[in-house]
């Protein structure tokens, strides 16, 4: 049993760097729980790659001579606004979403660098090569339209879908119940596909879950009061009962050869199921 710290999920994919450099190779099976307003044995995660896109104009007087600039934010707004433009011909569990991270210095000067940020999310990393093309016409054609020379920059890794292994699932809900969970049954909850986590590249390697618990709050993750909620003191306790249910889960698995044998054969044919789906021509939307 390998208790295995796993940082920089949100900025640059740890996970997925310690799976490269060999990390999870002896690894039969890889458990881990994610906090939430809900206890539920899995979630759609999606896959997600983030893009920087920068611009480059020439920088000139806005009033004297502006003539003479080439205006890197009209490029900027061009691709924002793209990509808007983009969202109606988008499948409905697509998502682009991101800021303008630089926008210029002064009023008075033509902008001659900006800089945006975008997370590109679809269900599948199939999908998302698909997005990621129409989304680089998006940019490149910002670029073409106001004069600018841009770069596209994708993050060194991308986040993979969640390769979902029920067995396992199952085993981890029987457990948590018998602590006490109370699992959702919200279909607006279990079937909401948003979040990512490089956790996902870790399933397409190993058998795997990525359960979500209860900490005793309704607030929303990633906001303050979630941020104090998740320091106070009764959350430790649904942490603790969450890290049981992992255990015990573990136990199930090193304990009955023949479980392990049905995750890991469930586990090829899901992951079987994902490459052929891969090889099929994208439809266009």
């Amino acid at each position: 049993v390998t208790v295995l710290g796993t940082p920089a999920e949100e900025d640059g994919g740890g996970k997925i760097d310690l799976l490269n450099e060999g990390g999870f190779d002896t690894m039969d099976v890889v458990f881990m729980a994610h906090p939430l307003q809900d206890d539920a044995p899995y979630l759609p995660l999606v896959a997600e790659h983030d893009v920087t896109i920068k611009y480059h104009g020439k920088a000139s007087h806005a009033s004297a001579y502006p003539w003479e600039g080439i205006n890197a934010l009209d490029a900027a707004v061009l691709c924002y606004n793209n990509l808007s433009a983009l969202r109606q011909q988008m499948k409905p569990d697509w998502r682009v979403h991101g800021i303008i991270k630089h926008g210029g210095v002064k009023p008075n000067i033509i902008p001659a660098y900006t800089e945006l940020e975008y997370y590109l999310r679809t269900p599948s990393r199939a999908e998302l090569s698909v997005l990621k093309e129409k989304a680089e016409r998006c940019f490149r054609s910002a670029a073409v339209a106001t004069g600018c020379e841009v770069e596209v920059e994708y993050a060194k890794n991308a986040f993979d879908n969640i390769l979902r292994n029920r067995t396992l699932e199952d085993l981890y809900e029987i457990n948590g119940k018998s602590l006490g969970m109370e699992f959702t049954t919200d279909e607006e909850v279990l079937k909401n596909a948003s979040g990512s986590t490089d956790f996902g590249n870790v399933t397409f390697v190993v058998p795997g879950i990525h359960p979500y618990f209860y900490i005793g709050s309704k607030a929303l993750n990633h906001t303050e009061e979630y941020t104090v909620a998740s320091g106070d003191d009764k959350a430790q306790f649904f942490t603790l009962r969450t890290a049981k249910a992992l255990a015990m889960t573990a136990l199930d698995v090193l304990l009955r050869p023949e479980l392990l044998q049905k995750v890991k054969q469930e586990f090829t044919e899901a992951k079987l199921k994902e490459e052929q789906n891969a090889k099929q021509p994208a439809k266009q939307c």
